[in-house]
């Protein structure tokens, strides 16, 4: 096998070797990098997805009994309202059987608590996730690897294994940064780089995040090069464009259930947001931290670090997204005004436009009507499943054929709406089409609520959509280790 080996730097003039944060991270990218496939990784240091396994609550249960008498109604009616056995509801409320979040949401809604409910079964929360300071970027070597028969890597490899690797066997081309870019080069860069931002996205909604990262993150470092041998226009265009390529890296890491690498990238951007005069971006780096806290089912967090990204001086698309996620936070709470009052605000802010002019649109590109799409998966946290699913058949309508990723999140989280319904033949339905989809993206995001889905609908094991669905819903919706193959 005949193996050719490019040596590239990524990163800023060396100043000190990685801090202990920022050399977790760059493993955790490395990680990434050196299989094409995504998988989750639920080790001690780096538990992107995990919840808390819910336990028994006698505090609970006697809540629940008391808001259900109260209402008037029977363990029968309640039974009714949430779509859960009666008996399972018994033990639950005698403390014997610890609720599932979806069930507490349910409750939470059937009975009117006002999140009352949720908050006493709400586990204790974890830190929020850290980010290093702007302006930390490090020297570092990253290793491509390409071989004949197909497989490849890319990663990061420290200077003494580069020299341990042996100048014979690398084909090594650097930029010296002694000769000044013609302002014809940048422009062309630019312009090319622009184009090709559109398509990688385009194409990120159809094939999983390992075939695309390696080419991401050479485009990033081509663009930082670039940007130093150009003049001070030409810099700055150049620097916001590579901070978009970066924070398009950190959220297809992101999609792979690599916490950590995820903020890593997307503090990359910041840095090179800042270092072409744009500060604005530090403020979207606080709604993608926002999205990590929102997976880890905390939702103090998440609305504290959206509230901080809606600040008046950051443009109105950041603050409209971040008006966004606190909703999405406010639904974790079970505060129903809240998260619609959150829902109006971003609906404001999002229809004034993009303010970044010619620079290419932050987050998602292949939402119609974004608050509306979110509406609908805020309705399903908010214990509202039949208007969620109503309001997500209507956003979903409206998502382009090519747009699978988008088509996959919020389908399953349509799906998981009807199912927590009672509607379990129409969820069946809705599920079957998007497993091809969720096989292509291999979404970390996409598993969490397929495995929700799965819960629901194996409460329904003798009902014969479920059991024609089981084996390959459980399947796709089982967590991987890195050695473990993804499934086919």
């Amino acid at each position: 096998m005949i193996e050719g080996r490019w040596l590239t730097t990524l990163a800023a003039p060396r100043r000190r070797r990685w801090k202990r944060e920022t050399a977790s991270t760059a493993l955790s990218v490395r990680e990434l990098v050196s299989h094409s496939s995504v998988q989750h990784r639920l080790s001690p240091d780096d538990r992107a997805w995990e919840v808390p396994v819910p336990q028994p609550s006698t505090p609970f249960g006697e809540e629940l009994r008391k808001r259900r008498l109260e209402a008037g109604l029977s363990l029968t009616d309640l039974s009714g309202l949430v779509h859960y056995s009666k008996a399972q509801l018994s033990k639950v409320e005698r403390g014997i059987k610890a609720p599932s979040r979806d069930l507490v949401r349910l409750c939470d809604a059937a009975l009117g608590t006002d999140g009352a409910l949720i908050a006493l079964s709400t586990p204790a929360a974890v830190d929020s996730p850290a980010v290093s300071a702007p302006g930390r970027v490090e020297e570092e070597n990253w290793m491509m690897q390409l071989s004949p028969d197909g497989p490849s890597s890319f990663g990061p490899m420290g200077r003494r294994e580069v020299m341990n690797a042996g100048v014979a066997s690398l084909m090594t081309w650097r930029s010296d940064g002694s000769s000044p870019a013609s302002p014809a080069a940048g422009a062309g860069m630019l312009e090319a780089s622009r184009s090709l931002f559109t398509h990688y996205r385009r194409l990120g909604q159809t094939v999983e995040p390992g075939l695309l990262l390696p080419v991401l993150i050479a485009q990033t470092h081509t663009l930082r090069e670039l940007s130093a041998q150009s003049d001070s226009g030409t810099r700055c265009r150049l620097l916001a464009l590579g901070s978009r390529y970066a924070e398009y890296v950190g959220w297809l890491v992101q999609e792979t259930g690599d916490e950590r690498a995820a903020l890593w990238w997307t503090q990359r951007a910041v840095d090179l947001a800042a270092a072409g005069g744009d500060q604005a971006l530090a403020g979207y780096a606080l709604v993608r931290r926002a999205l990590v806290t929102l997976y880890r089912e905390d939702a103090e967090q998440t609305i504290a670090l959206a509230r901080r990204a809606q600040t008046g001086v950051l443009p109105s698309r950041i603050r409209g997204l971040a008006a966004q996620r606190e909703a999405q936070g406010r639904a974790l709470a079970g505060d129903v005004g809240a998260c619609l009052r959150a829902l109006d605000r971003a609906r404001s802010l999002l229809a004034r436009g993009n303010d970044g002019a010619d620079d290419p649109v932050i987050g998602s590109m292949h939402l119609p009507d974004p608050v509306g799409m979110v509406t609908g998966w805020c309705l399903v946290d908010l214990g509202r499943p039949r208007e969620a699913g109503e309001e997500l058949d209507r956003q979903l309508t409206q998502v382009g054929p090519d747009a699978v990723r988008t088509q996959v999140r919020y389908g399953v989280r349509r799906a998981l709406a009807y199912a927590s319904a009672g509607e379990i033949d129409h969820a069946c339905a809705l599920t079957e089409p998007l497993l091809d989809g969720v096989t292509a993206v291999r979404s970390a995001t996409v598993t969490t609520d397929l495995r929700r889905l799965a819960r629901v609908l194996g409460r329904y094991p003798d009902h014969p959509p479920v059991r024609r669905l089981a084996p390959r819903l459980g399947t796709l919706s089982r967590p991987t280790t890195p050695l473990e193959e993804p499934p086919s």
